[in-house]
């Protein structure tokens, strides 16, 4: 038997998980650009986040193995293998092909390009699992490109950057890596629960940054100046740890599709963020871009929950 939640009630808190999760994610831009100014590289950066949330995961970990329930599901070698791949690609490889992006793009056009992750998803859903797209979620996804290619329109004039469609390329890279994750979450999440998923996955990605950074840097990281540290502990905590939980309960307890209505404030909290603690500068087409993405977004959402 199906059971139901007070409908109010129940949802508020779904909706305020992942919109405050959503802000939380969208200072991880601010916190890694504050970082870039002392001279600190992408791979320590995401190193050091790892390091300094790895604790948290693996304590979750821990807490949700000892809570498991004798009918909980069982884990068997392929499935550790799946949830290795998903650990790889959801904040191992999309959480790098970030950090490098931005060192060439603004947190604010970084940002909008990630949010585009729903279209990835819809279009390798379309592709791998042979899902039928219809004329909304087609026109969603075309909407979100045009607000994209608005966006670069001006970007490329105010970067003056030799490499800044190696950053819209990387940023790219990062939401599909994110799309892949999302899709292989939807499997496992309603199966293992929130905590046991999410400690999981996110302890296999940070082991995984943490080796990488010793085979390219062998673990040199403890001669930056002191401020990176801080914007680090900030970044594991504000950006990684309480919003990873808080997102994945919240599309556990809403649903994907109406959980990216919440998150829509992502891209937004971003590009003022980013005005308040960065100075940067966002003009106005990239403004009509930003609510093209969102909208393109919000009408897929809006679709998927219709037809779901």
């Amino acid at each position: 038997m199906k059971i139901k939640y007070p409908a109010i009630g129940f949802s508020s808190i779904a909706f305020l998980l992942i919109f405050f999760g959503a802000i939380g994610y969208s200072s991880k831009a601010i916190f890694i650009k504050l970082a870039y100014r002392y001279g600190a590289d992408s791979v320590s950066l995401v190193a050091l986040r790892m390091v300094f949330s790895l604790p948290f995961f693996l304590l979750a970990a821990w807490w949700s193995n000892k809570k498991k329930k004798d009918d909980a599901f069982k884990l068997n070698t392929r499935h550790w293998g799946q949830l290795v791949l998903l650990g790889m690609m959801g904040y191992y490889l999309a959480s790098l092909f970030d950090f490098w992006s931005l060192q060439y793009l603004t947190a604010s056009l970084a940002r909008l390009i990630l949010f585009t992750y729903p279209t990835i998803v819809l279009i390798l859903s379309a592709i791998f699992l042979r899902r039928k797209v219809s004329w909304v979620e087609a026109g969603a996804v075309l909407l979100s490109y045009i607000g994209i290619a608005l966006a670069f329109s001006q970007s490329v004039d105010l970067e003056q950057g030799e490499h800044f469609w190696r950053g819209v390329v990387l940023s790219f890279g990062s939401a599909f890596s994110f799309a892949i994750y999302l899709i292989g979450s939807g499997e496992y999440l309603p199966k293992m629960g929130t905590l046991r998923y999410n400690s999981l996955t996110m302890s296999i990605a940070c082991l995984a940054i943490i080796i990488h950074h010793g085979i390219q840097h062998q673990w040199d990281l403890f001669d930056f100046p002191m401020p990176v540290y801080g914007y680090c502990l900030g970044m594991a905590f504000l950006a990684t740890v309480f919003p990873s939980f808080m997102v994945a309960e919240g599309i556990r307890r809403l649903g994907a599709g109406p959980a990216s209505i919440a998150s829509s404030i992502g891209p937004i909290s971003t590009i003022m963020l980013a005005a308040v603690f960065l100075g940067e500068y966002f003009g106005f087409w990239q403004w009509i871009g930003a609510v093209l993405v969102i909208g393109g977004v919000l009408l897929l959402s809006w679709w998927k929950r219709r037809k779901g």
